[in-house]
């Protein structure tokens, strides 16, 4: 009698791949249904606090999602497979949710300096927007969001094993890190309560993510 065949690599990611695609698709579905007869007069303006967390917190996700496919991809610690598995689904449906935020409110998708927005905050967690007339390019926003180069999106995808499993909560630590200011700032400038009540939630997974992350870390005993 002929043993089964194992799944193949390409199956084992396909699966989890669907999975974060029907994450987003149930989000963006939730959110029509629970704005549905909303007034339009009540809607964020396109310069508010709301939209521009909307719209930057859509970047910043889209590469932690891609960060943790990544290593969900490849690693061999168990703990670290199902953190990065709740870190994709988990902000792809967030992903989902800010998109269709901007739709019900009649917005562009994209608008404005990125992390402008955040310029009204206090400067403990204005991430420096604002303080130069002049707008951020693309690599000073990466840097200024904690989010990882291309440079060393690069060195995630070629890294094999523990020294992929470090990188990747190196990297990922920093990216909750740059996340957790941009939640604090709408949560001062804001006033839409769907809005205050995700980023709460996003400010309570990441910082729980941020710990667990460490005890990988010193249990791998990663160096920097």
């Amino acid at each position: 009698m002929t043993a089964p065949e194992r799944p193949s690599r390409t199956a084992r990611w396909l699966v989890p791949a669907l999975v974060v695609l029907a994450a987003a698709a149930l989000a963006f579905a939730i959110g029509r249904f629970s704005t549905f007869g909303s007034s339009p007069s009540l809607a964020p303006a396109n310069h508010s606090a709301e939209a521009g967390f909307a719209r930057d917190m859509q970047v910043h996700h889209a590469q932690a999602v891609e960060m943790a496919m990544e290593l969900y991809r490849k690693t061999g610690d168990d703990e670290l497979r199902a953190l990065s598995y709740d870190i994709a689904t988990g902000q792809s449906a967030q992903r989902g949710e800010m998109f269709d935020w901007l739709v019900q409110w009649g917005l562009p998708q994209a608008g404005g300096a990125p992390m402008a927005w955040m310029s009204g905050a206090d400067d403990e967690h204005g991430h420096g927007a604002g303080a130069s007339d002049e707008p951020l390019t693309d690599a000073e926003m990466r840097e200024a969001m904690g989010m990882a180069s291309e440079a060393e999106l690069a060195q995630l995808r070629a890294a094999e094993g523990a020294d992929a499993d470090c990188l990747f909560t190196e990297l990922m630590i920093r990216h909750h890190e740059g996340a957790i200011p941009m939640v604090d700032a709408v949560l001062e400038l804001g006033s839409e309560p769907r809005v205050l009540a995700v980023a709460e939630s996003m400010k309570v997974a990441q910082t729980a993510e941020i710990d667990a992350m460490q005890s990988v870390q010193a249990r791998l005993a990663c160096t920097s």
